[in-house]
């Protein structure tokens, strides 16, 4: 009995396999991490194309909706997609994610004024933020996390109108 646990002792097959079992759940794990932040990257990637395609439309606002209708709902339907039949889906962004801003430059500094003085370069601006929450598959609490689990991601796009 004693001379079969000495050879079980001296065996070193199987020894990788136990190592390998110390190490596989550290790999699995920064394999799901790295596959869950390019999830949200890539999320955070489509917010910045849809701030950028709606701000695009600025010149399209036809007689029927705002310049901020627009843009908001040319941004949701670049977030969200388009159906079969060209119309734009409605889930997961909504037009409560997305607010229009415009600014007023006088002379290179930002005004509340509605009108710059007479003999001033005037500059008007419009802007467009676009916000969206991204949870992750695991609630690893890194910085930027909000308090519900999740993490906030905004874009933001803007031009000169004149």
């Amino acid at each position: 009995m004693i001379r079969r646990f000495q050879s079980l002792r001296r065996d070193e097959r199987g020894t990788a396999v136990i190592e390998f079992a110390f190490i596989a759940p550290m790999l699995a794990l920064l394999t799901i991490g790295v596959v869950d932040m390019s999830n949200a990257f890539g999320r955070k990637l489509m917010l910045e194309q849809a701030a950028q395609r709606s701000i695009e439309k600025i010149m399209q606002t036809t007689g029927v909706l705002t310049v901020e209708q627009t843009i908001a709902s040319e941004a949701v339907c670049q977030y969200n997609g388009t159906n079969d039949d060209g119309t734009c889906k409605t889930s997961p962004m909504t037009t409560d994610n997305v607010t229009v801003t415009h600014r007023l430059e006088c002379n290179g500094v930002l005004t509340n004024a509605d009108d710059c003085s007479v003999g001033e370069d005037e500059s008007r601006w419009i802007q467009v933020t676009i916000w969206d929450d991204y949870e992750p598959m695991f609630p690893i609490h890194f910085a930027g996390i909000s308090n519900n689990g999740k993490y906030h991601l905004q874009a933001t796009a803007g031009m000169r109108t004149e």
